[in-house]
């Protein structure tokens, strides 16, 4: 059986180097080169089964070549590859055609496992939507982390698949459903989104649905619910996993069927929307306490995207302060810069408020401070009044307006009160203490600069038994010049 034909274009000679060596080894057919005409020659005689090229080359820019190579031989997979690790470059990508997009640098198993997979699969059809020209950047970081939600997002762009978007409040889940639509096939329909958590649960049933005159008290006219505000674009369900047992089934009738009724209505209507749920909840432990129907949970986490804490990515945090800073002068405020101190103090905080918190601390500094440069003494001023972890730096004792003992108290009893006259499952001991481990420690490290000597020290733990925990917790592990 014939090799495959891979043809690979980089200007980077070392890149091309692992390329061909790599591939010749899984068996395939290579042909290198180092510029886009070659390689467009190549394609135009017919040459090549697949095509890996990288974005910027000397004499053309891979996704004005993808047009072209789109009409000439729509069904040759051509996978791309960019240091310009941006959402805009996996957009791009996907919009021009692109089988899939690689941020280096690569992972070469993952790139021959993609390739093993554009080859087997049934040939495309070329791609009929002309890309749009983007200006803005809605989602920013360059971290390995970010790079994966930027390839899913790019392969579910013209899709209506049911997305459910999972992380910590202020991770940018509703950034995330906007950039999904924004830049999708629905971009066209209106953008919708209603949070749970926010509206009487009495009231989530009208909310969403609409409600007919006199359905209720109150209701004097007829009144359109998000489904219908919603319809041709997207509708986004925030904190779902607050919304009310009932208002779960007649969600479910809807992705079941494609129709719901208004309340107080008895004619089904047709709806379509794309549905993007978002909770910050285990929805899993809700089903086990009877708060969240299993079957509701499998029709929305269709795909799962689980958006990861700031504090997992810290290395993401100069581009956003940078990018809140632009937003601040587009708004008038002051430009500032942050030294690379400052930068460093920023990168080591633990951001309980993830991305949110971020971005106000950084227009508070932009608006308050007359200060061109934003220097690591401001910083540590600032944060002093948002850390939580402040008053273990200070060594002031674990007692306040709220001590630990009073706030765990309270919080399991609203823990057992969801259970009635039940129990919660069994383990409840060590579950408590897994939990309560995971945040001491990170305040910990947070208060130390992620000094682990000065945090075991703190805490009153051997630093071997400090560095096992924090491998068994996965606790993230601050970069500092004073860690050890």
């Amino acid at each position: 059986m014939k090799s495959a034909t891979i043809l690979v274009a980089d200007d980077d000679a070392a890149i091309r180097t692992v390329l061909n060596q790599a591939l010749t080894r899984a068996g395939y057919d290579v042909r290198i080169t180092s510029n886009a005409s070659t390689l467009w020659r190549w394609i135009a005689a017919g040459d090549g089964d697949l095509v890996i090229t990288d974005v910027v080359m000397p004499d053309e820019n891979a996704f004005d070549l993808l047009p072209r190579v789109k009409k000439a031989r729509p069904d040759l997979p051509v996978l791309v590859m960019s240091a310009q690790n941006t959402f805009m470059t996996a957009i791009k990508a996907s919009e021009k055609g692109a089988y899939d997009y690689l941020p280096k640098p690569f992972d070469l198993t993952e790139m021959i496992g993609i390739i093993g997979r554009a080859l087997s699969e049934p040939k495309r059809k070329a791609a009929t939507a002309e890309p749009d020209q983007h200006e803005s950047m809605p989602l920013v970081g360059r971290s390995a982390a970010m790079q994966e939600i930027y390839r899913v997002l790019a392969r579910l762009m013209q899709t209506d698949l049911t997305l459910m978007i999972t992380g910590e409040s202020g991770t940018g889940k509703e950034l995330v459903a906007r950039a999904l639509h924004d830049y999708g096939k629905r971009r066209n329909g209106p953008f919708v989104a209603i949070n749970m958590a926010a509206i009487p649960r009495d009231l989530i049933e009208s909310e969403l649905f609409g409600h007919e005159k006199g359905a209720f008290t109150g209701a004097h006219h007829r009144s359109t619910g998000r489904f219908e505000q919603a319809e041709g674009g997207t509708l986004f369900l925030d904190e779902i996993g607050d919304m009310p047992m009932e208002a779960q089934t007649r969600l479910l009738r809807v992705l079941q069927q494609g129709e719901y009724t208004t309340v107080g209505g008895r004619t089904p209507i047709k709806t379509d929307v794309r549905i993007v749920a978002a909770t910050n909840k285990d929805l899993k432990t809700s089903i086990n306490q009877g708060l969240f129907r299993e079957d509701l949970y499998y029709r929305l986490n269709v795909v799962p995207l689980r958006l990861p804490p700031l504090r997992d990515r810290a290395e993401d945090v100069p581009d956003l302060v940078r990018h809140f800073v632009q937003q601040g002068e587009k708004e008038g405020l002051d430009v500032k810069r942050f030294d690379g101190d400052a930068l460093e103090m920023l990168k080591v905080y633990a951001w309980p408020g993830n991305v949110r918190e971020l971005e106000n601390v950084v227009r508070r500094l932009t608006a308050l401070y007359p200060q061109e440069v934003i220097t690591r003494e401001i910083i540590e001023n600032e944060l002093r009044t948002e850390a939580p972890a402040s008053v273990l730096d200070r060594g002031e004792g674990l007692s306040g307006p709220l001590s630990i003992a009073q706030a765990v108290e309270e919080n399991m009893r609203t823990y057992f009160s969801q259970f009635g006259d039940d129990l919660p499952p069994p383990g409840l001991y060590h579950r408590v203490l897994h939990e309560m481990e995971h945040p001491l420690i990170l305040a910990a490290l947070t208060a130390t600069r992620g000094n682990q000597i000065r945090a075991a020290e703190l805490l009153g733990l051997n630093r071997n038994t400090l560095r096992k925990k924090i491998r068994e917790l996965g606790v993230s592990v601050y970069r500092s010049q004073r860690s050890a």
